[in-house]
């Protein structure tokens, strides 16, 4: 607990442009006021988290958090528990979607195992944190104690500590655990309020009967646990994950060290919906990447206040949206950065 209260302590609420500097440079550059809209907003914000006028994203790393889950055995996926492993395997070998979009923006991948229910092996890129080999079943009780709750957020601040403090500019966080839309979606409904049926997704792809009954697991849950509202840790033990506490871990470490940290999907928004009940002041902090076809993702974006930068209906998770936001950041910044100004370019200003 010592870790993460003094994470927590150390995050310091964002001051967007105190001194108006940003804005100044963003009018300055050779275009009309605000012409590049978003990615004007977005360049603003990183140099604010920097405090540096003309930052740059030039070291750029992808955590993606691994556990399985007990809920996997109520049916909820289209894919067997043995998967997590599997992809986990592929992650290492470069294999994978994440690998493909990480290389394309020119950022790497770190594979944490907070939780997979296999041995794996030794590998450069791979971060073991295993709090269990997977979360006990939420519809028949709770997915963790407390004290596995607070270890696996401790889990993903030591990862990010371990592997990214002073070592990146921006991180992405996804996600890799087979059943895990399902805990999502149960955190998604105690934070929003909103009924299961108005949460759950279909994850891999179930469909008919099966959707139904995953929206009644998630139910069930939360009958049977009654997460407290008021309380994330609560609600991290009682309906949550391994990986989505070490996605809040890193959420708030990437806060607390001044770093942008950019969210995922449905899973890392439900981890960082966690973090950002720890410590609303790391909020400021976060980047949404797209907004996912799971129904539960914009209801948890909306509570969060982040607006996603892209659509692209995507739901794979492992980091993959967080990677193509990375490469619109960065973007971003370097309009920031290189963009003459007027002056610069003896280009006339508009007239008065």
């Amino acid at each position: 607990m010592a870790t993460l209260e003094k994470t927590i302590a150390n995050i310091e609420p964002l001051r967007l442009d105190p001194d108006g500097s940003i804005q100044r440079r963003l009018d300055s550059l050779t275009k009309p006021p605000g012409s590049l809209g978003e990615l004007e907003a977005i360049a603003k914000r990183i140099a604010s988290i920097k405090k540096i006028l003309r930052p740059k994203l030039e070291r750029k790393l992808i955590f993606t958090m691994a556990a399985d889950h007990g809920v996997a055995g109520e049916g909820v996926s289209a894919y067997p528990r043995e998967v997590t492993a599997q992809m986990v395997a592929n992650f290492l070998a470069g294999g994978a979607a994440i690998n493909v979009l990480a290389r394309h923006v020119g950022a790497d991948v770190v594979v944490v195992d907070c939780g997979v229910a296999a041995e794996l092996p030794d590998h450069p890129s791979l971060v073991k944190a295993k709090v269990a080999p997977g979360t006990a079943n939420i519809a028949a009780g709770p997915a963790m104690t407390r004290a596995q709750a607070v270890r696996s957020i401790e889990a993903g601040i030591r990862a990010f500590d371990g592997c990214a403090r002073g070592q990146a500019d921006v991180v992405g966080v996804g996600d890799m655990g087979i059943g895990n839309t399902t805990p999502s979606a149960a955190i998604a409904s105690v934070l929003t309020g909103l009924a299961p049926e108005k949460v759950t997704g279909r994850g891999t792809g179930v469909e008919g009967a099966a959707y139904e009954k995953k929206i009644d697991v998630v139910r069930r849950a939360l009958r049977v646990n009654r997460p407290s509202p008021d309380d994330p840790v609560d609600i991290l033990a009682k309906v949550g994950g391994f990986e989505i506490g070490g996605i809040a871990g890193v959420c708030l470490a990437g806060a607390a060290a001044g770093v942008p940290v950019v969210v995922d999907g449905f899973i890392s928004t439900a981890g960082a919906a966690i973090a950002a009940g720890l410590a609303p002041e790391a909020k400021g902090y976060l980047f949404a990447s797209h907004v996912s076809v799971e129904i539960g993702h914009a209801a948890l974006l909306g509570r969060l206040g982040l607006a996603p930068i892209f659509r692209l209906g995507m739901r794979l998770g492992e980091g993959t949206g967080a990677a193509l936001a990375i490469g619109v950041m960065d973007a971003a910044v370097k309009i920031l950065d290189q963009m003459a100004t007027f002056g610069e370019a003896g280009v006339s200003e508009k007239d008065p």
